[in-house]
């Protein structure tokens, strides 16, 4: 029998499940839709998410948690952006965080004015804040991050480790980062993935970082496929992806 064109076959070590969320609705979308000279806003700087953001945040937790999705993921790494934070903890947190319990909240109540109670981080997987999955870079305020010395006391229980300055010293006023470099830098992030242990991963990010991304990996894909992965995300959804290892040489592990 002659094998099938285009089928593959891999080891389960050298795949992860990875599960894509474009932020909810922001300030930003809704300015930008009317007018995209409004991104240029001082009024965006670092924008929150809207009452319909936070609607759609609550429509992605019911089907997390009824999927059992909830239950498989071991990390959930978001951008360091309010709305990205934001809509990381609404989906993926908890119930309403309890005062007197000895997990620190993963949102302190009425975050990013938000008007929402604080989320718990009980029998909630890791979250860590990541650079690298950031939107594109400059110009535009509203993808300027705050200080991690800000965000820390918005979002106690949100690892913010991995991020080397306090301030944002990688978004320039004049200088909007190319889309080849977005891409560059989100297979560099896929790449890093794999130093990580975990096999089910949530990674919340922003519109133009998942389409210049996944654009770039698909390339070589049946036209099909690269139409279904290159598309643009809507606000607040999620795609589910397996990332394949193709290179030779992997640490040793045992086959299972």
């Amino acid at each position: 029998m002659e094998p099938i064109a285009g089928t593959a076959l891999y080891p389960l070590h050298r795949c992860k499940t990875i599960y894509l969320v474009r932020h909810a609705q922001g300030i930003h979308n809704v300015a930008g839709e009317k007018d995209f000279n409004a991104y240029m806003s001082q009024d965006l700087f670092d924008a929150q998410l809207t009452p319909l953001g936070w609607s759609q945040v609550d429509s992605l937790r019911e089907h997390v948690k009824k999927s059992g999705l909830a239950k498989k993921i071991e990390l959930v790494i978001t951008s360091p952006l309010l709305r990205t934070m934001q809509t990381a903890v609404g989906v993926f947190g908890d119930e309403n965080y309890t005062d007197g319990v000895s997990a620190p909240p993963l949102m302190v109540e009425n975050a990013g004015h938000s008007g929402r109670p604080a989320v718990s981080s009980l029998n909630c997987p890791p979250f860590l804040a990541v650079e690298t999955c950031r939107e594109h870079l400059g110009v535009h305020p509203c993808d300027k991050r705050r200080s991690i010395t800000e965000y820390r006391p918005l979002f106690p229980a949100i690892d913010f480790s991995l991020i080397e300055n306090d301030e944002d010293v990688l978004w320039e006023p004049d200088v909007r980062e190319a889309n080849e470099s977005v891409a560059l830098r989100g297979m560099k992030f896929f790449d890093w993935l794999w130093t990580r242990e975990e096999k089910e991963i949530a990674i919340v990010s922003h519109s133009g970082f998942l389409y210049h991304t996944l654009s770039t990996y698909s390339k070589e894909c049946h036209p099909t496929v690269r139409d279904e992965v290159g598309k643009h995300f809507a606000n607040c959804e999620l795609r589910s992806m397996v990332l394949v290892d193709r290179r030779s040489v992997l640490p040793p592990q045992s086959w299972t």
